[in-house]
């Protein structure tokens, strides 16, 4: 496999960035033309004795802004560990410098508009779970890479990725063109990946949990739902647990991704906006589009299903179950399995009711496995797609049961584990097990939701706390605080980042300015001032009730009748995407 540079210098010049490789043996130096946008191969004696030099650790890409094109760096990183002997890389930070040495020719307006284009990249650059290596392909699951024709193995990072899972993708178009330039990038991915060295009976083995974010229909919990025409689901994850031990491996791989129909759920400042399934478009060649794919990646299918069966989410529970009966793919299998109800009152004991239910199927699919001499013993024949609505919180506790049950047969067949031992007598391991899932579920929520997950008490401790209730809560609060009035600005900076939406320099024309009416601004401040004033007539009623009380019914009415006009035009007073995007949303 051609590996790319590992550390590099970035040399400065009034016409030229020049990416200097510092890595032993190599005078190789990549020019960038701040003009011509021009990118070149040279070495290190082109540069100019007088170019300002600072260390980098790698390149994001470029994007073309109101101002022009822009260089992404990544300035600090952190080691994550060891994958198979290949060093994984989490980036912690970024600069984003400009080709143009001034921005003096834009007008105001354009500048507050360039101004607020880079704090949306920026907004996406410090979402935290961007990771990389320079040696090793971290969008592939092992299984994938140890089925690959010797020209794969060829390819360099960036022509073998999987491209569902390239962050930077659309930073990288340029380079793409240009193969003599690809040892100076590398695939980004974005999630989480956690790597820990772990004893059992005195054997030591390596674990780790790669969850991989799909780039395609990506975005924030309320504006992405559903799937796109190609058949992409929102918030997709594939979840890959790899153990090693005295040089066999093994993974166990599970994916997630949103109900694979047409629907949408957009906020309106009601706790939970109803879902709507669309009713114009044929949902069929989309859903059969998805399983299609996942069954060319993953083999067999079997959905669990874990909405409500109840309620607003009961429409989109029996549309599901009918249109894979209506598929007739016997590759398919549907479970829905009410979370909510069945593990109300705290009785989170009947989970094991699912695990049981499944537990066949999951021996059939078994788990990818490699001996020490590198032989491939056993092949994932299928996968778990989870789901609920955000497919967070519910799906990372039923995710982390199957990768427990996974993970004790492997570790019985590496040796590790004794007949009749299990995972959960490991106090130790057990405890880090957990802890390493729950910040899973608390990565993927912060990504997509806003905050960490809920319940993840429950996947840290193995049961339900009153704490855990009260930090739910809280959790909550804050997501519906994001959710209605910070997520459109979100969603529009990770469609200008991956490039659903694209900046004409030469023929723009503002989208970000969406002038509110009067409502907007009005309405709001009516409704605090009469609540104010409807407390204040309360506290200082005193022995006058009598007199106070049509003040107070007044002003409470006020207060209530504003409140209610608000919320019956939800929609208006939340903060929704401006950009137009390539594919609007529903």
């Amino acid at each position: 496999m051609a590996s790319t540079y590992e550390t590099f210098n970035l040399r400065t010049t009034p016409e030229k960035f020049y990416i200097e490789a510092c890595d032993d043996g190599t005078v190789d130096v990549l020019a960038i033309d701040r003009v011509s946008t021009e990118m070149t191969l040279t070495v290190r004696r082109d540069i100019p004795a007088s170019a300002e030099t600072r260390p980098i650790c790698g390149l994001m890409g470029t994007i073309r802004l109101v101002a022009g094109m822009y260089l992404i760096v990544i300035t600090k990183k952190k080691k994550v560990g060891d994958l198979l002997g290949h060093a994984v890389w989490k980036a912690l930070d970024f600069d984003i410098i400009s080709y143009k040495k001034t921005i003096l020719h834009l007008t105001d307006s354009q500048m507050q508009d360039n101004k607020t284009f880079l704090s949306m990249i920026s907004n996406v650059l410090h979402t935290d779970g961007f990771y990389f290596a320079t040696d090793y392909d971290l969008t592939h699951t092992l299984q994938r890479l140890a089925n690959t024709s010797p020209e794969f193995q060829e390819m360099s990072l960036l022509e073998r990725a999987d491209q569902r899972f390239v962050w930077n993708g659309h930073l990288l178009r340029e380079f793409i063109a240009q193969p003599e330039l690809h040892k100076f990038v590398y695939p980004v991915v974005h999630g989480f990946i956690i790597m820990k060295s772990s004893f059992i009976n005195g054997k030591m083995f390596e674990w780790t949990i790669i969850s991989r974010r799909s780039c395609f229909r990506a975005g924030v919990r309320y504006y992405v739902r559903g799937i796109d025409s190609e058949g992409h689901a929102a918030n997709y994850v594939e979840t890959e647990q790899i153990v090693q031990h005295n040089s066999a491996k093994a993974s166990f791989v599970q994916t997630r991704g949103s109900i694979p129909f047409y629907w949408s759920q957009r906020p309106n400042l009601k706790y939970k906006p109803k879902p709507q399934i669309s009713k114009t478009v044929n949902h069929l060649d989309g859903f059969q589009r998805h399983f299609d794919s996942q069954i060319i990646l993953y083999g067999r299918q079997v959905i669990l299903n874990l909405i409500n069966q109840k309620g607003s989410e009961k429409p989109l529970e029996l549309s599901f179950d009918k249109m894979v009966t209506s598929l007739g793919n016997g590759m398919i299998k549907y479970i829905a399995f009410d979370f909510h109800k069945e593990c109300s009152r705290m009785r989170w004991h009947r989970l094991q009711m699912l695990t049981d239910q499944v537990a066949e199927m999951q021996d059939e699919f078994g788990y990818f496995l490699v001996d020490a001499d590198g032989k491939v013993l056993l092949n994932q024949e299928g996968t778990f797609r989870s789901n609920c609505m955000d497919c967070l919180d519910r799906t990372n506790v039923i995710q982390s049961m199957l990768a427990r049950q996974s993970l004790q047969s492997q570790l019985q067949k590496m040796g590790v584990l004794h007949m009749g031992q299990q995972i959960e007598e490991q106090l130790d391991f057990e405890k880090m097990f957990k802890n390493a899932w729950a910040d899973n579920a608390d990565a993927c929520a912060k990504q997509y939701a806003g905050t960490g997950a809920l319940k993840t008490d429950f996947t840290r401790t193995g049961k339900r706390t009153q704490w855990g209730l009260v930090m739910d809560g809280w959790n909550s609060m804050i997501r519906y605080y994001k959710n209605n009035f910070s997520d459109g600005f979100r969603q529009d900076s990770i469609d200008l980042f991956l490039g659903n939406y694209a900046v004409d320099e030469a023929d723009w024309t503002t989208q970000l300015r969406d002038p509110k009416d009067w409502k907007f601004l009005t309405l709001p401040i009516i409704m605090v001032v009469a609540f104010s004033m409807c407390i204040i007539c309360l506290l200082m009623a005193g022995d006058t009730w009598t007199e106070t009380l049509p003040y107070v019914l007044f002003w409470g009415m006020a207060s209530v009748l504003t409140g209610g006009f608000i919320l019956f035009n939800g929609r208006d007073f939340v903060d929704a995407p401006r950009l137009v995007q390539k594919e609007k949303l529903d």
